[in-house]
C-alpha cells in the first residue's frame, strides 16, 4: 500500500511540474509577444503569483486528500478483492452442487432401473401365480364337470333301467294277459298255494 501511495505522489509531482512548465512557457511566450513594454513585467509577476497560488492550492489539496483518497482506493481495491473471492466461492459452491446433482441423477437412474427390474420381476411372479391358479381352477372345473357328467349319466342310466324294467313288466303283463287263459291262471294259483302250504 505504501508503494502505491509513493507511486501516486510521484505521479502528482510529475503532473504538477508539467502544469508549471506549461504555465511558465505560456507566460514567457506571452511576455515576449509584448515586445519589451514595461507592462510585461507586471504580467509576469501576476502569472508567477497565480502559478504559486495554484501550486500551493494543489499541494494543499494533495496533502489533505492524500490519505482519504488512498484509503478510498484501497477500500475499493479490497472490495473488488472481496467480491472476486465471493464470486470464486460461489463458483466453487455451484460446481459442487452441480457435481452433487449429477451424482444424484446418476443414482436416480440406477434406482429407476432397479425399481423397473423389481416391477418386471414382480409382474412375472404375479403372471406365473395367475397362470398356476388358472390351471388349478381349470382342473377343478374339469373334475367337477366330470363328476357332474358321471352323476347325470348314472341318473340317466337308473332312469333308463327303471323305465326299461317298467316297460318290460308292462310288456310281460300284456303278453301274459294275452297268452294265459282263465284255466292257466287257476292252475298257477293252485300251484302257488300248494307250494305255500307245503312250505309251512
Amino acid at each position: 500500500m505504501r508503494a502505491f501511495i509513493r507511486t501516486d505522489k510521484v505521479r502528482y509531482l510529475v503532473s504538477l511540474l508539467v502544469i508549471l512548465s506549461v504555465l511558465l512557457a505560456f507566460g514567457a511566450a506571452w511576455a515576449s509577444s509584448e515586445g519589451g513594454h514595461g507592462d510585461s513585467a507586471g504580467k509576469v509577476k501576476d502569472l508567477i503569483w497565480r502559478t504559486m497560488n495554484f501550486v500551493v492550492l494543489a499541494g494543499g489539496l494533495i496533502f489533505l486528500l492524500r490519505k482519504p483518497l488512498a484509503q478510498a482506493l484501497e477500500s475499493r481495491r479490497q472490495g473488488i478483492r472481496d467480491e472476486l473471492d465471493d464470486l470464486e466461492k460461489q463458483k466453487a459452491d455451484a460446481e459442487k452442487q452441480l457435481a452433487e446433482y449429477k451424482a444424484k441423477l446418476a443414482r436416480l437412474d440406477k434406482e429407476i432401473d432397479k425399481i423397473v427390474a423389481e416391477y418386471v420381476k414382480d409382474g412375472e411372479a404375479v403372471k406365473a401365480k395367475i397362470i398356476e391358479e388358472a390351471k388349478v381352477a381349470a382342473e377343478k372345473l374339469q373334475e367337477l364337470a366330470k363328476k357332474n357328467i358321471e352323476h347325470e349319466f348314472q341318473k340317466a342310466r337308473q332312469a333308463l333301467k327303471a323305465e326299461m324294467a317298467e316297460q318290460a313288466v308292462s310288456m310281460a303283463e300284456a303278453l301274459i294277459k294275452k297268452h294265459i287263459k282263465d284255466e292257466d291262471q287257476e292252475r298257477i294259483v293252485d300251484e302257488y298255494l300248494t307250494k305255500v302250504v307245503v312250505a309251512q
